[in-house]
């Protein structure tokens, strides 16, 4: 990587790693609240809806958290099936109140058994992979383990076993992972450590990461997303999921 694109991508990545950041960005969900239950699951609501418009992503899952009053951890274990009849006509894109319902008892099942979400993706006490495919795929599995669970919610919930980028669980992932003195991303989950974390790989990443010849193809998919973050470590070997805010301010912001 020459070094012009390497100033330039520490420029941007310190230029969208701030605070002003939040607002406009689905983030801002689980940074409303405090509870590290409530963190991780309105941040998990956020980051799988986040496709499309960002303003209609999160009015999608405010709606969402205001329908569990504001408390979505007490509402996963505490609901009672006359609370979900409000919400029996979300939909945001092609996520409907089937895969909702599911995503909610897995919520109260998980829940119910442990602490944190973060052992649904780590059940051990350090992540011991280069990076978090293992944590993906074990995660897939485990969500889709509950008896009678709709075959269509499976295209909700990417897995590296398909090849997918999981764009929104590495976004998340990255969400409960890094840690700064920016305060953007959460780094509530210690399991995982950033230099494991894989850059999310949507089409504005992909495109301007072609564009500097990051990339071999505009292809998102697994291959490509572990190949980005190989050649990021080249900036950052510890900390590579910090140029997604480049990367993706140049695309979704900027346009370039």
């Amino acid at each position: 990587m020459n070094t012009s694109l390497k100033n330039l991508l520490n420029q941007k990545a310190k230029q969208y790693n701030q605070p002003d950041f939040i607002a406009k960005d689905p983030i801002v969900i689980p940074h409303r609240f405090s509870k590290m239950q409530d963190i991780e699951i309105a941040g998990f609501f956020a980051a799988i809806l986040a496709w499309g418009n960002r303003t209609s992503i999160i009015n999608s899952t405010n709606k969402l958290m205001a329908w569990m009053d504001e408390a979505p951890h007490q509402f996963m274990l505490q609901h009672q099936e006359s609370d979900l009849k409000k919400m029996m006509h979300f939909a945001h894109r092609t996520f409907n109140t089937t895969d909702l319902f599911y995503f909610i008892a897995f919520f109260k099942f998980h829940y119910s058994q442990h602490n944190s979400l973060e052992s649904a993706f780590v059940p051990e006490t350090k992540y011991k992979y280069p990076n978090t495919e293992q944590a993906l795929i074990r995660f897939h599995n485990y969500f889709f383990s509950l008896e009678d669970y709709p075959e269509r919610t499976k295209k909700h919930i990417a897995t590296p076993a398909r090849k997918s980028a999981c764009k929104r669980l590495n976004m998340y992932l990255r969400w409960m992972v890094r840690k700064d003195k920016m305060g953007v991303d959460f780094g509530i989950w210690k399991k995982i450590s950033p230099a494991q974390l894989i850059c999310p790989l949507d089409v504005h990443v992909a495109n301007v990461a072609h564009r500097f010849g990051l990339l071999p193809n505009t292809n998102s998919n697994w291959q490509n997303a572990v190949a980005l973050t190989e050649q990021l470590k080249g900036l950052n070997e510890k900390d590579p999921a910090l140029y997604d805010y480049a990367l993706f301010g140049l695309g979704a912001e900027e346009r370039f």
